[in-house]
């Protein structure tokens, strides 16, 4: 039996259907596990991430148990920005493609 294996460059690009949720769910996945670092790195209670980052501490449960699909990029960006963290976007060049602008 020949099975077919397929390669993904990435878990996001084997779950999601288009390039943009593909585009999302790693950005936000990136965010996430920085947030938790924060919270693992302080040493820190979730009642206490929570004030940190300015929501609740069920968000915060939710957000070390990698419940990606809660969470918005402007939510996690918010929870950055309020924990005094300095969240950035890098995007990089297009790849070259046939198609062409009208």
């Amino acid at each position: 039996m020949n099975a077919k294996t397929t390669s993904y460059a990435s878990v996001w690009d084997a779950l999601e259907d288009t390039p943009q949720a593909v585009a999302s769910m790693k950005a936000r996945s990136a965010l996430m596990m920085a947030l938790t670092q924060v919270i693992e790195d302080r040493g820190i209670t979730q009642a206490e991430a929570a004030a940190l980052f300015g929501v609740t501490q069920p968000r915060i449960s939710d957000l070390v148990r990698g419940k990606v699909n809660l969470f918005s990029l402007d939510t996690l960006v918010d929870m950055a920005a309020t924990a005094g963290m300095s969240p950035t976007v890098k995007l990089s060049k297009p790849a070259k493609s046939s198609v062409t602008a009208k």
